[in-house]
Parts: structure tokens; C-alpha cells; sequence
């Protein structure tokens, strides 16, 4: 199967790509979006998912890698939620800001501008290479 292109966003003051870095693998867990849902679901081990710091920044700071494909949210008290496991692969050698990609004939269009509120989105590979690109960074 083809490998497959994400974006997650996270407040970076809640869980920064620092944190990721640090713990070296998380359960992405607390979606409750059944869209963002179903895109956890659809994400298979090795996949890659760029990171998006929310609110503070507004900027793509690394790439993750789908490590565990979704399960259980252990976190979800009712409800069928699930999560997936990351673990950070690279950071981008600079942060590619939502300024730049609404500014982008490439990014102008992903779903990050399209659909700001979606926690959890699919990026053509296209949009992931051009994110690289502009982070100055090889994966």
C-alpha cells in the first residue's frame, strides 16, 4: 500500500514537538472530531505526519511517523474514539508558517487552510514535499 501523508495540530503549550522529541513516541489520544477520528483510523505504520504547533506559532515544526496504527483511545471515557502512536522523525531545519502557506500556489489550498478547525487531516504528497521544501528539509 502506498504510503500516505498526515497533519496533526497540537497547542504547542499542551504538547510541543519538544515534548514529542523528548518522550520519543506518544499515543495521540483526545480527538473527539469524527472526522480527524476517521483519519486516525485510515493511518498505517510508516505513514508520515507533518507537525502543526495551534495558536502559539501557527507553524509546521516537524515530521512524525506513524508508528502504531489506531486502537482504542484509552483516554475516551464514553464513546468510539481512537488514537495512533507517533514518534518524531525529523525537524524541519526551519518552521514553515501558516503565513507562508496560505502564500504558497502549492499550500494554498491544503486542508489546513481549507479546514482550520480539523485536528487530524490527509496531505497530498505534493503539499508534504512542498512543506519540506520550504522547512529547508530532506526526509
Amino acid at each position: 500500500m502506498p504510503k500516505q501523508y498526515w497533519l496533526v495540530k497540537q497547542e504547542p503549550d499542551a504538547y510541543a514537538w519538544s515534548a514529542l522529541v523528548a518522550d520519543g513516541q506518544t499515543a495521540w489520544t483526545g480527538v473527539r472530531n469524527f472526522q480527524a477520528r476517521n483519519n486516525l483510523r485510515a493511518m498505517k505504520t510508516g505513514d508520515l505526519v507533518l507537525y502543526y504547533h495551534s495558536n502559539i506559532g501557527k507553524e509546521i515544526v516537524g515530521v512524525a511517523k506513524v508508528v502504531r496504527e489506531a486502537y482504542a483511545d484509552p483516554t475516551a471515557e464514553e464513546g468510539d474514539w481512537s488514537c495512533v502512536d507517533l514518534a518524531p522523525a525529523k525537524p524541519l531545519k526551519q518552521a514553515v508558517t501558516l503565513e507562508q502557506l496560505k502564500a504558497d500556489a502549492a499550500t494554498k489550498d491544503m486542508p489546513l487552510i481549507r479546514q482550520s478547525r480539523l485536528s487530524v487531516m490527509p496531505i497530498a504528497e505534493a503539499v508534504f514535499r512542498r512543506v519540506l521544501e520550504l522547512g529547508g528539509t530532506r526526509v
